[in-house]
């Protein structure tokens, strides 16, 4: 959910929208120059992309639902160095979004292998995170989260680096390894017009060379699944006593809401962008349905509930990219 650090736990999480982007900020730090350098030089990639081409080309060609961003070698390699322990507790550390709400409960089932947290540094240069997960493809290295924890939306040239997914991360520990992301995709609606807050991650090999669900396995997703039944939603929520440092979940019953979203009971707050909501999920083995993921709260219900994206054929299409990514 988007949220600046000084959100109250009981202030609600605004959507995101064109006119006000949202902020990741967990961590108020202040901006390093050098990936200040590094979103310039995307946006000047960017605006070749999509420079004159003739207009008879122009008309046949079909829009791309989906919008690509990719890291090269060394910037995966920076990213791994950047996110040390000792840099991922102070994060942690140095935002406090008020006390965990109600309905926010650890989750103390089977270990949730293919949850995790998902670090970056956002467009203002600071460090922050999100919860992400692995989940079944192809190339058995695809990692789903929220659109606004890989850029700003309505902002073509806003997109974040140094993004690394620790699975099943717990209070320091992480063991089962960092995962760099080389690519993120998102609909293209959502970097043009802030529209379905969802995107795929193609990630790194680990240190041994293992692919992600070879090592953590991952969960199944359903891209057309009708919304209702028993929904578990998961998170790493910066309130306290976790700030971050544990898995928390929700339990309710997903119910339509408007603009192609989907809502459950959940007061989770920020860092919990992206988590898993699961259906037909087995507490014993961890295992579900990936429906939705989360992506904000609503003032209208003070802070009651979780909003999250209907996933359909445009969803679909951002992780066939990442599939194959």
């Amino acid at each position: 959910m988007s949220v600046v650090p000084t959100t109250p736990a009981t202030s609600a999480i605004p959507a995101p929208s064109a006119a006000s982007a949202p902020s990741d900020a967990l961590a108020p730090t202040p901006p390093r120059r050098r990936h200040r350098i590094a979103v310039a030089i995307a946006a000047g990639t960017l605006l070749a992309a999509v420079g004159p081409m003739p207009a008879t080309a122009a008309s046949k060609a079909p829009a791309d639902t989906v919008s690509t961003v990719k890291y090269t070698a060394g910037e995966r390699r920076e990213a791994l160095a950047y996110w040390t322990p000792a840099r991922i507790k102070a994060v942690g550390k140095s935002v406090d979004l008020g006390p965990t709400g109600p309905k926010s409960r650890p989750w103390r089932g089977a270990t949730m292998k293919a949850v995790g947290r998902l670090f970056f540094v956002n467009a203002d240069g600071a460090d922050s995170w999100c919860t992400a997960t692995a989940v079944r493809s192809a190339n058995r290295s695809v990692v789903m989260t929220a659109g606004h924890c890989v850029r700003r939306p309505a902002s073509p040239v806003n997109t974040y680096i140094d993004l690394v997914f620790v699975p099943a991360y717990h209070k320091g520990a992480q063991p089962y390894g960092a995962f760099p992301v080389r690519a993120a995709m998102t609909p293209r609606t959502w970097s043009e017009d802030a529209v379905n807050d969802m995107a795929a991650l193609a990630v790194d090999p680990d240190a041994k060379g293992r692919r992600l669900t070879d090592v953590v396995g991952g969960q199944a997703v359903d891209f057309h699944q009708r919304v209702g039944g028993r929904t578990v939603a998961f998170g790493y929520p910066a309130t306290r006593p976790q700030r971050g440092e544990e898995l928390l979940h929700c339990t309710g019953t997903a119910k339509r809401a408007p603009s192609d979203e989907q809502s459950v009971p959940c007061d989770m707050g920020g860092g919990s962008s992206g988590g898993p909501w699961l259906t037909d999920f087995d507490a014993a083995t961890g295992q579900g349905v990936l429906v939705s993921v989360n992506s904000h709260g609503d003032a209208m219900t003070g802070g009651t509930h979780m909003f999250g994206p209907l996933l359909g054929d445009v969803a679909k299409q951002v992780y066939g990219r990442a599939e194959r990514g």
